[in-house]
């Protein structure tokens, strides 16, 4: 599988690209809200360096093709304001999980699910997936509807999955196939719900 480290992808709204050490200062404060990281698996930021090593991890790992993690940027502004993920891909499977994390100030106005429309159509059409799996909180609701506007099933609840500042918590396990997506309708506008996050890797 060829290097992800020169894709974008485009949305009428947003530019999705590889994300470079200029990106830290937006990323960092997206990763250091704890709004955003309540339902994530590690806790909030607390440095720029942990931004700058995000991204050199994910340089890296795009490089390879080991991972696919994009910057959402606002075309109008060239403004970063959140990442959507493709990780733990398996090639021989044809599966990844999808991970996605949006600024608070950003919440409610469609960029997320806009922006996971044109990574799943680049896992299922592009790549060639055939399964997309999403981690969440059970108490995101929020993120829940979002995953099943897109067309994810609900499949199951692990117990006690993650254990994040001593606190524990569960998983509810998302999963969404080719055949679903080549089924589903065509989507309507987002409906203004909040969109906080993934449990996926930052």
């Amino acid at each position: 599988m060829p290097g992800f480290d020169h894709l974008v992808l485009r949305t009428p709204r947003l530019l999705l690209r590889p994300m470079s050490t200029d990106d830290a200062p937006a990323l960092f404060a997206v990763f250091s809200d704890p709004a955003v990281m309540r339902y994530r698996s590690l806790p909030p930021w607390t440095a720029l360096e942990q931004a700058r090593a995000a991204i050199d991890r994910d340089l890296l790992a795009m490089a390879r093709a080991e991972q696919l993690r994009l910057g959402i940027v606002l075309a109008s502004e060239g403004l970063l304001i959140g990442t959507c993920t493709l990780f733990r891909l398996d090639e021989q499977s044809r599966r990844a999980e999808i991970g996605y994390a949006l600024g608070s100030h950003a919440w409610g106005r469609g960029f997320m699910h806009e922006a996971l429309t044109a990574l799943l159509r680049h896992g299922f059409e592009t790549l060639g997936l055939n399964r997309i799996e999403a981690d969440i909180d059970p108490g995101n609701a929020a993120s829940a509807r979002s995953l099943e506007r897109l067309g994810f099933q609900r499949e199951g609840r692990l117990r006690e999955r993650w254990i994040v500042n001593g606190e524990v918590s569960d998983a509810v396990m998302y999963g969404l196939l080719r055949a679903d997506w080549a089924r589903r309708d065509h989507l309507a506008g987002d409906v203004g719900s909040p969109f906080p996050a993934t449990r996926g890797a930052p």
